[in-house]
């Protein structure tokens, strides 16, 4: 027992109030009289809402929407700047981000029968958690939804100068001429792209590997890099960064520069080069948020992610659940809020004690059906397995590859430049992975994941014949290949 003072009881807590954790909540309570609350340290919304896909997404939407009218004749020459407006973008994002005011999201949670509970939760016992000087039973089940935080690599002076992460860039208040980003992934190119398109005068990636987006097919990270070199950006390939010097570093709050210029020393084969920056943003991962949570009192390994069946629970701890970030399986915010759904499902169904027969209660699209989107300039679309993939599965593939270079995409521009590339398992002739590179490719992806989850065979694919003129069409000139 934990001699906590105040004692309150709910079927379902869940700590952590992203979207995540609030879809397991609501999901679990929803139609019954069973209650639920959040348990929230920040803000209810979580990392999604106020520092990663809202207000990123709302960063990079002006300078698409000003690439997209610069391409077409007619709308170009109405055109009165190349770039977007600073100021109103910031207030863009802050609007989205209702200014990091989290009454609204508080609002929906009680509107749907959930507390709200500030504080840093941690589990004390089974079915118990702390708040404070707070003590909670769960009657039902424990959902951690606390998410994953930013990592910073342990190279000598990096933490020392403050350097920015990812809250800093989508929370940007102050704007660097001259910036260094380290790492090559989705968070890294998508900041990329924003931040040039406020004003980083120079700007240059440091990258361990010999590609941008190394999960996605090769051609994606080619495309990407060439649309980021053409605007400026100096991508260095096979290079680290060894030391950082920042004499005069400041806690000025994230999204402000942190003080005076920093000196990164950056490896690269057999020399080195200084580089002279006002900022630095890191972009090498994340780790799931397991710490001071009290999985001590449950035997369970406070570091790395918290291990769950296909079910969210966690492996003998029937009352206790784990979805998005944390349980390392897949970290984007709409696979969480699935996983979520699922556990919702999973803990009304024992509640109820319904069998969990069907296919809602276990989680399967977060393992080879999962859905992405990088919106960079070109954005990249993908679902399932790239080739390299299937391969290593043992899969006999088939490949379907083109351009694409139909007239949908030419009357997005007359200087479209995408490519599109299926992978089809040969022996049931249905496709298990697709990716797409290019302008107004986001909104191909989920046909692909409706063939992906549906198993559908390309014979049948066949009939879902392309609207006429739109860039969907090459998914005909893909099925061409197969027909």
């Amino acid at each position: 027992m934990s001699g906590a003072s105040d004692v309150n009881a709910y079927d379902v807590v869940v700590i952590g109030g992203g979207p995540v954790g609030e879809n397991a909540a609501e999901y679990a309570i929803k139609g019954s009289s069973r209650t639920a609350a959040i348990i929230e340290h920040e803000l209810v919304g979580g990392e999604c809402s106020y520092w990663a896909c809202m207000p990123s997404k709302g960063l990079l939407g002006p300078g698409a929407a000003l690439e997209a009218a610069s391409g077409l004749a007619g709308a170009r020459e109405r055109l009165t700047a190349p770039a977007p407006d600073r100021g109103a973008v910031l207030g863009w994002r802050d609007t989205i981000t209702h200014g990091r005011d989290d009454s609204s999201q508080v609002e929906w949670a009680t509107g749907a029968g959930i507390d709200v509970i500030r504080g840093h939760g941690r589990i004390v016992g089974e079915r118990e958690v702390e708040v404070g000087d707070r003590r909670i039973v769960a009657r039902q089940a424990v959902v951690v939804a606390t998410g994953s935080t930013a990592s910073v690599p342990p190279i000598p002076g990096l933490r020392e100068a403050r350097p920015w992460t990812s809250r800093d860039a989508t929370n940007m208040v102050e704007v660097p001429e001259r910036m260094v980003v380290l790492g090559g992934g989705v968070v890294a190119c998508e900041a990329v792209t924003w931040l040039l398109d406020l004003g980083v005068r120079e700007l240059t990636m440091v990258i361990r590997g010999d590609r941008l987006l190394p999960k996605a097919e090769p051609f994606v990270g080619e495309h990407v890099a060439v649309g980021l070199t053409r605007r400026g950006v100096d991508i260095r390939f096979g290079a680290q960064i060894s030391a950082v010097e920042r004499p005069d570093v400041a806690d000025t709050g994230y999204g402000h520069i942190h003080g005076g210029p920093a000196r990164v020393t950056v490896d690269e084969g057999a020399g080195s080069a200084v580089l002279e920056v006002d900022e630095i943003l890191v972009a090498a991962g994340r780790s799931p948020a397991t710490t001071d949570l009290g999985l001590e009192a449950l035997d369970i390994e406070d570091s790395g992610p918290l291990r769950v069946d296909h079910h969210m629970s966690v492996p003998g701890q029937p009352w206790l659940y784990a979805v998005g970030d944390v349980n390392g399986r897949v970290a984007l915010t709409h696979m969480g809020k699935y996983q979520g759904r699922v556990a919702g499902d999973v803990i009304a169904a024992r509640a109820e004690g319904t069998p969990l027969d069907g296919s809602r209660f276990t989680a399967s699209a977060d393992r080879d059906a999962i859905p992405q989107v990088v919106f960079t300039r070109p954005e990249m679309a993908a679902v399932g397995r790239t080739e390299a993939q299937a391969r290593d599965e043992g899969i006999d593939v088939v490949i379907a590859e083109a351009d694409i270079a139909v007239a949908g995409s030419y009357l997005v521009s007359p200087d479209y430049a995408g490519h599109a590339k299926l992978v089809i398992d040969r022996s049931r002739d249905v496709l298990v992975g697709a990716t797409f590179v290019g302008a107004e490719t986001a909104e191909l992806v989920h046909s692909a994941t409706v063939a992906v989850v549906g198993e559908v065979t390309v014979d049948r694919l066949w009939h879902a014949v392309p609207s006429y003129p739109t860039v969907s069409e090459v998914w005909l000139r893909l099925l061409e290949q197969l027909h």
